[in-house]
């Protein structure tokens, strides 16, 4: 932090990625106004659709834009392929925009990427069914944390090709003592701190592995073995990556704080996505010991792009994340403050119901991005007029 405020670095993206970027801007400038924080933005242009038509996935000097900043938000990375399969590619096989969204991860030690999934009331009303009787907000209430630097995103492998033909690619899972150890203390001492607990009341950490097959699995669970002593008010359990995809559908009431490697944590938190409500609610913070990235968890979804239809529920919940972060680092209460009512203004909309994207409504007619964003600032105003009023700062 500066005399002057906070420093910001803006990775829009691509696709929906610069629409819901612009969001997170005005919920910023309200957040400013309301508690006299001074915002220096560093909007940095980047992604595939840059790499197509610059060579590179960002300017030069971006990576230490990133470095300098209190903060980066991160929007959305990835394009379609020419061919209409996968994604744009760099000549190196890394996706085009690598350097904003996993290079950042790795340069800056970013290696907890950690998720909440909380199913908050407005969105409980739109589930019908037998799964309204399992998904209640008392029940969905846990947090992801996953290795985020290494694994099987550690980048090295590549296509084996003898005698010039492709015949064998490889991608090798890197399982460091280092990088399971600190995902692991932070997933203790995150069960530890959360004020609430999962229905039969005892705090617990859930590490997700494969370690009837994979070395790099049973090497995790004798890393948490090793740390579990340290926390005796807090129970762990080991569950097979495969079978725990189906008890958390069933079962979410259980779970409090799950750990994971990095692929198997990618892929069951997008099931823990749609406990809360779908990918346009779901937001993950990418945290190391001096820097924060905040993203929604949804990509670019290019066919929903320049039509400002796309849910930014997940960006400013990132962004209350990177509020609290903020203001919890440098001891700023108005930033801690603003995340709780930034929070409070998101559910206030959902309960309302009034004022919502295509993916949270049926048979009416749905709320463009800008407006959603535009009632969540009127709740956020009224609740920051209030604690001001109060003397919260």
């Amino acid at each position: 932090m500066s005399p002057e405020g906070y420093r910001l670095a803006l990775l829009p993206g691509d696709g929906i990625g610069v629409e819901v970027m612009e969001q997170a801007r005005r919920v910023l400038d309200s957040v400013g106004d309301a508690t006299q924080v001074r915002w220096t933005f560093d909007e940095i242009d980047c992604g595939a659709l840059y790499f197509l038509e610059h060579g590179r996935d960002w300017a030069e000097g971006s990576e230490e834009l990133c470095l300098r900043a209190d903060a980066i938000l991160l929007g959305a990375i990835g394009w379609p392929a020419a061919q209409g399969r996968g994604t744009v590619l760099r000549p190196d096989g890394k996706m085009a925009g690598w350097s904003a969204i996993v290079g950042n991860r790795i340069n800056l030690d970013l290696y907890a990427n950690v998720r909440p999934v909380k199913l908050l009331p407005g969105v409980r009303q739109r589930i019908s069914g037998r799964l309204a009787q399992v998904w209640r907000p008392e029940n969905v209430d846990m947090v992801f944390i996953r290795e985020n630097t290494e694994g099987l995103y550690s980048g090295i492998g590549g296509l084996l090709a003898p005698g010039g033909r492709g015949e064998v690619a490889t991608d090798n899972r890197v399982i460091t003592r280092r990088g399971s150890e600190r995902v692991i203390r932070m997933a203790f001492e995150t069960a530890r701190a959360r004020s609430g607990a999962p229905g039969d009341g005892q705090r617990r950490v859930t590490a997700v592995v494969k370690d009837n097959i994979l070395h790099g699995c049973r090497f995790f669970v004798s890393v948490l073995e090793e740390i579990a002593p340290e926390y005796p008010d807090v129970a762990y359990e080991i569950v097979l990556v495969d079978a725990f995809s189906q008890w958390l559908l069933r079962n979410p009431e259980h779970y409090d704080v799950v750990v994971a490697t990095n692929m198997f944590g990618d892929i069951v938190t997008e099931v823990g996505a749609m406990l809360q409500g779908g990918l346009g609610l779901a937001a993950a913070a990418n945290i190391g010991d001096r820097h924060g990235m905040f993203e929604p968890v949804h990509g670019s979804a290019p066919r929903h792009a320049g039509q400002g239809r796309a849910n930014p529920m997940a960006m400013i919940t990132a962004t209350a994340h990177a509020l609290e972060w903020l203001g919890t680092r440098h001891d700023d209460h108005r930033l801690t403050t603003a995340s709780t009512a930034l929070r409070g203004a998101v559910e206030d909309v959902l309960v309302e119901g009034r004022v919502l994207t295509y993916d949270l409504v049926d048979g009416r007619r749905p709320a463009g991005t800008t407006e959603v964003t535009t009632a969540v600032i009127e709740r956020l105003s009224e609740r920051l007029d209030l604690r001001s009023l109060s003397g919260a700062w």
